[in-house]
């Protein structure tokens, strides 16, 4: 095998890895696309759990996970609509909240403070920081 073929093969391989990595960038967009479009529906549909139960006379024997997961969601926002100029560290949010200072339960939060920052209902200013999007 001389150079030019070893050079021709390495160019065809460029060509089809060239190829390969523009599909995959192109299906990461579709998926964040429709990743972020879910999110927004899920807080949609959990905005829409909390007013109807608002309407709805209190049955406090049958608290399901999912209520105070969309509760916890609900005092987070209310924290950050009540103090939209304060930057909260996650653990300074579980104090202001009463919530466990526990690492578990901190990475919980953490978590649901992304899905807050890629919904757009917050801003990250800075590592570890959240407040309220102006």
């Amino acid at each position: 095998m001389n150079v030019h073929e070893l050079l021709r093969l390495l160019q065809t391989e460029h060509d089809e890895t060239a190829a390969r990595a523009d599909s995959l960038r192109e299906q990461i967009e579709r998926l964040t696309t429709a990743l972020a479009e879910t999110e927004a529906r899920l807080a949609e549909l959990a905005a829409t759990r909390k007013v109807i139960e608002g309407l709805t006379p209190p049955d406090h024997a049958t608290a399901s996970a999912e209520t105070a997961t969309a509760t916890v969601y609900q005092r987070i926002v209310t924290t950050f609509n009540e103090h939209p100029g304060k930057v909260f560290r996650v653990r300074d949010l579980h104090e202001h909240l009463g919530l466990p200072t526990d690492e578990p339960s901190i990475n919980v939060t953490r978590s649901r403070l992304g899905r807050l920052v890629r919904q757009g209902l917050l801003e990250q200013p800075g590592r570890g920081r959240y407040q309220k999007r102006t």
